[in-house]
């Protein structure tokens, strides 16, 4: 057995797994942390390192999950023209590190307070398939052998369905054709995280894509389990920080008859009423206790009344059938919306659930504002629809300082996003960059979905030509033993005392976007097929209120967006538009104040404000890559005069062939008796030969 530089033996493991040998290597590097495994699927290759800190006195799990991109992993210097080393992690870096989180986190024990630190740094990078699957098995693998009370190990898969089959680690060209791309992650019995952007697929087909992701990740977690038996970590001494129980005793008896009606009511009244009711607890309950405010047991006394609160929903629910604003378990909230709100934007909506509102603002721009994205993983990529999410702390009740967008944001938006791409309108038959900007007004549980359902509304408000409406819907779950109890539309106090959270957004013909995750060790398929087939009905009541406030599109789009026309050209003729140095394309902006952009494929966008600008700049170009025509009449210049004729420039690079025979009806000695350089002539494109070459006539063409 090969040893490292410290005497300990180089440990790995190996399998053949879909196609490629996938190794778990410890002891080759990352001596001084708690954990290190190097992955390599492929050419791909991730470190996945776990350190374990000191217990901390804090109220939450001080777990950080982070996925490294390096661009040398790629053989990438980054794009950027400023900065070239790696810094502030890419949002799609941002979005992995919560994949990867998510499955995880689940699977510690409540009151572990111990500093977690788990990083993928993805070291080498096969471009064939992306490689954050291959991040979530290293961040699994470091954690078993962490010796924290880590109930993994962890597996997941990335997979697509390509010509009807379902297939995982697919090329680019395989994810362009697929009309699903579904993440799935969890433990040996059961599945713990589900993520999915699809093409209005079914509920059914993604039910099998579980049922097939579960069953294929299944050898990933065997050889986990045979490294961490081979390595055999020392088990770490923790304490667990779990409210006490006899006070838990003592606020679960002092809150007892407490709750009931009162508790069973719309949001409003019921938030108002367990606010007082906590407040009520403080007075009473720590003054019969003895408790002064600067007690440390005041905390723990808190978290006993908000599990308390807790135990009541899921008691009202599993006992009664009965959700704590009084609705039945697959009812939704009251629904209120409009559309046209803010009158110079774009496009604008709000809409509203129970006292969850989301206010969407749409803003319409040329190509070029379209965001260019480098990455590790995508070479001169550009993002052309944006979604950005905001929820301030006003939107929960509470204060707390402004900032950039915290992991939670970008997840939210760039759920919402997905969600709407598959109805988004071509370049070619919708040439605009689109930015939808999702403000949460007020917070009460579902706040991603009412993204989802206000950005669709602005974007119609705005004229973007969707192909169909879009709406969501936050699924909940409380499992009894074995028997679950599915939540539609689920609230902020059937979130915090349920075991799954599952978002799913999609039109009347399918899913086109999912996001599950289980805050139990992992769930049978049935479970979670339960629960998508139970998400359609009230999917559909959503998109049936939505079309209800708009239908389909404005026919137009407002006055205060930009005017784009688009010319298609021929690609080879994209230099004559630009011209040397960018000498023309500037001349043509600079006389018109127009904005023109040319993509690679000869599609030309000539925006502005002001419509016969616009056609000024549009017929400069349509002139400039203009093909020459036979028989017809060409106002040109003379560029060239020699003893047989002259060469007339008709078109932008093409010039034609004038012979001092067709130049005048009266026979010339020379063609300077008639023609000087520079002179504008009108000219009858006669014939073009079989090597291209244009013959011109002035006979019996009006010179005016």
């Amino acid at each position: 057995m090969i040893k490292n530089p410290n005497g300990k033996d180089i440990i790995s493991v190996k399998t053949e797994w879909l196609g490629r040998e996938l190794s778990l290597e410890v002891n080759r590097v990352g001596f001084r942390s708690t954990a290190s495994v190097l992955v390599r699927y492929g050419d791909t290759v991730v470190l996945g390192t776990a350190q374990v800190g000191r217990q901390v006195e804090q109220d939450f799990f001080p777990l950080s999950v982070d996925y490294e991109e390096k661009f040398y992993a790629a053989g990438k210097i980054s794009g950027s023209r400023f900065i070239k080393r790696e810094g502030r992690p890419s949002d799609e870096a941002v979005l992995i590190g919560r994949l990867i989180d998510r499955p995880i986190r689940p699977l510690f024990p409540k009151g572990y307070r111990q500093e977690v630190q788990v990083v993928a740094t993805v070291l080498s990078m096969d471009p064939n398939f992306r490689p954050d699957m291959i991040g979530m098995i290293a961040a699994s693998s470091a954690l078993m052998l962490t010796g924290t009370p880590f109930d993994g190990p962890v597996a997941g898969l990335r997979l697509g369905r390509v010509k009807g089959e379902f297939k995982a680690f697919l090329s680019p060209e395989e994810r362009a054709e697929s009309d699903l791309d579904l993440v799935v992650a969890g433990v040996e019995k059961g599945i713990t995280m589900v993520e999915s952007a699809a093409r209005e697929v079914s509920e059914e087909e993604v039910v099998k894509g579980l049922v097939w992701a579960y069953e294929n990740y299944q050898p990933v977690i065997k050889l986990q389990q045979e490294l961490a038996k081979k390595v055999a970590p020392e088990a770490q001494e923790y304490e667990l920080v779990l409210p006490n129980e006899d006070i838990q005793k003592a606020v679960d008896s002092w809150i007892e008859d407490k709750l009931g009606v009162e508790s069973h009511k719309p949001y409003p009244e019921r938030n108002e009423f367990i606010k007082k009711l906590r407040e009520q607890m403080r007075t009473e309950l720590f003054e019969n206790m003895g408790v002064d405010e600067d007690d440390e047991k005041r905390n723990e006394y808190e978290e006993a009344f908000t599990l308390a609160v807790h135990k009541d929903v899921r008691r009202g629910i599993v006992e009664d059938n009965e959700r704590p604003d009084g609705r039945k378990l697959d009812e939704i909230r009251e629904l209120s919306s409009e559309v046209g709100f803010l009158p110079r934007a774009h496009g604008s909506s709000l809409f509203t659930r129970g006292i969850t509102q989301a206010m969407n603002i749409v803003t319409l721009a040329p190509l070029s504002f379209a965001q260019i994205v480098d990455t590790m993983e995508v070479t001169d990529g550009e993002r052309r629809y944006m979604h950005h999410y905001n929820a301030p702390k006003y939107t929960v009740g509470e204060v707390g300082r402004l900032g950039s967008p915290g992991r939670r944001e970008i997840g939210h938006g760039y759920l919402a996003e997905r969600a709407l791409l598959a109805v988004l309108p071509t370049t070619e038959d919708f040439p605009y960059a689109i930015r939808s900007v999702t403000e949460i007004m007020s917070q009460n549980g579902s706040t991603s979905q009412a993204a989802v359902c206000s950005s669709c509304m602005a974007l119609m408000d705005a004229g973007v030509p969707i192909k169909g409406a879009v709406s969501g819907i936050a699924m909940g779950l409380m499992m009894d033993g074995e028997k679950p109890y599915v939540l539609s539309d689920i609230a902020d106090a059937e979130d915090f005392a349920g075991d799954m959270d599952f978002k799913v957004a999609g039109t009347a013909k399918g899913i086109t976007a999912l996001q599950m995750d289980m805050k139990v060790h992992g769930l049978p398929v049935k479970v979670l097929e339960q629960a998508i087939m139970q998400s359609k009905s009230g999917r559909l009541a959503i998109l049936e209120h939505m079309v209800s406030v708009i239908k389909t599109p404005r026919a137009k789009i407002s006055d205060y967006a930009p005017k784009i026309e688009k010319v298609k050209i021929n690609p080879e003729k994209i230099g004559t538009v630009i011209g040397k140095g960018g000498e023309t394309i500037n001349k043509i902006t600079a006389e018109t104040g127009a904005q023109i952009d040319i993509a690679d494929d000869g599609l030309v966008t000539i925006a502005g404000v002001d419509p016969a600008s616009i056609a000024k700049a549009v017929e400069w170009v349509k002139g400039l890559v203009e093909e020459p025509e036979v028989g017809k009449i060409y106002k040109g210049q003379v560029v060239g005069i020699k003893e047989f004729g002259a060469f007339v420039n008709i078109l932008p690079g093409v010039d034609g062939m004038l012979h001092i025979s067709r130049i005048s009806d009266k026979r010339l000695d020379k063609v300077e008796d008639a023609l000087k350089m520079g002179q504008e002539v009108y000219v009858l494109l006669e014939a073009i030969d079989d090597r291209g070459r244009l013959s011109l006539t002035m006979k019996n063409v009006p010179q005016v």
